[in-house]
């Protein structure tokens, strides 16, 4: 299929159903070859909600008045046991943005905690320099998610007010500088609902067929992530219908038959059973995305990123995954000293 902007935005404005069902027929041949029938699971960690930036779309930014909330390292251990009791074996590592309340000895001690109790350690955090990021491979993270959120510079702009995260090209510079440190997989994204669809998703394909590149010995991920409620709260900008964000799984899955595609809770139980048959090879299980959500926090009193649409438990997840005649993988990865 021919990768250029035109082609994107004519797929994605096509209401032909018949379209839609050759891209699904295409993309689940592709995910077939190249993944069997083998589905990856992990679960996000929320350690920190203090954030230094204004970003209009995020539960977390420093303007929603929210009792902010930094785990201790008592409190982390005590969330990685429960989470690894359940049987998940690889953890997504996520904070705030805020440089002062999570700095990089606080990272690193995470990561470091993490050792005992997972497999592979990914990270979700604030852009870092270089030696920063090596300092943390070093530690045993091995991946990092880093979404440019939007890739129009003057959308991107409109949505991050205020904060280190204002800065578009040190945020887009930052795979470059992850990959240097030595991160042996990385995922990209966009979070659809901010800005056209189409012109994101063909800036985002770019930015990783350069990263695919200058980096050729990474291994690359994508996600989606749609925006979600907070609270009931719709912070939406743009709607992403159903079947626009099903021709995202396959265009991605078309263009780049060896990348993995990475799905949340922020998705239907009806859309991830569908979503995993298409192109998806790794999804969260058992999530909660508070701070402390756990083990350590009220659940009454617990501030979300975002509303959980799949509740499922990880056991729940294990069963379906069978049922629909899937491999469920909760690791691929076993635990060496990065060098």
């Amino acid at each position: 299929m021919h990768f250029d902007l035109a082609n994107i935005q004519d797929i994605l404005s096509d209401q032909d159903p018949q379209l839609t069902e050759r891209l699904a027929q295409e993309a689940a041949r592709l995910t077939r070859q190249y993944f069997g029938r083998a589905i990856s699971l992990y679960a996000p960690l929320y350690i920190s909600n203090y954030c230094s930036c204004f970003c209009t779309y995020c539960g977390f930014n420093n303007h929603n008045h929210i009792p902010r909330l930094k785990l201790t390292a008592d409190q982390i251990e005590q969330e990685m046991q429960k989470i690894a009791h359940s049987g998940i074996e690889n953890i997504l590592i996520l904070t705030g943005e805020s440089y002062q309340m999570t700095p990089l000895s606080y990272l690193k001690e995470t990561v470091l905690i993490s050792k005992k109790y997972f497999s592979s350690t990914a990270l979700e955090i604030h852009p870092l320099e270089e030696e920063e990021y090596r300092e943390l491979y070093l530690a045993g993270a091995d991946s990092v998610t880093l979404y440019q959120e939007t890739y129009n510079r003057s959308r991107y702009a409109e949505v991050h007010l205020s904060g280190k995260k204002k800065d578009y090209d040190f945020r887009y510079q930052a795979p470059e500088r992850i990959a240097r440190a030595g991160f042996r997989q990385i995922s990209l994204g966009v979070l659809l609902g901010l800005s056209d669809l189409a012109e994101d998703l063909f800036a985002l394909f770019s930015h990783l067929r350069q990263m695919e590149q200058a980096f050729p010995g990474v291994e690359y991920s994508l996600s989606f992530p749609r925006l979600r409620q907070i609270k009931g709260k719709d912070l939406s900008l743009s709607r992403i219908d159903n079947i626009s964000f099903i021709k995202t799984i396959c265009l991605a899955r078309i263009y780049f038959p060896r990348i993995g595609i990475n799905l949340s809770t922020r998705e239907s139980p009806t859309l991830r059973d569908h979503a995993i048959e298409l192109g998806v090879t790794r999804i969260s299980a058992g999530s909660n995305t508070s701070v402390g959500g756990y083990s350590t926090a009220d659940p009454e009193r617990q501030n979300p990123q975002f509303d959980i649409a799949d509740s499922r438990s990880v056991a729940e997840m294990l069963c379906m995954l069978k049922e629909h005649h899937f491999d469920p993988v909760l690791t691929d990865w076993r635990r060496i000293d990065n060098t």
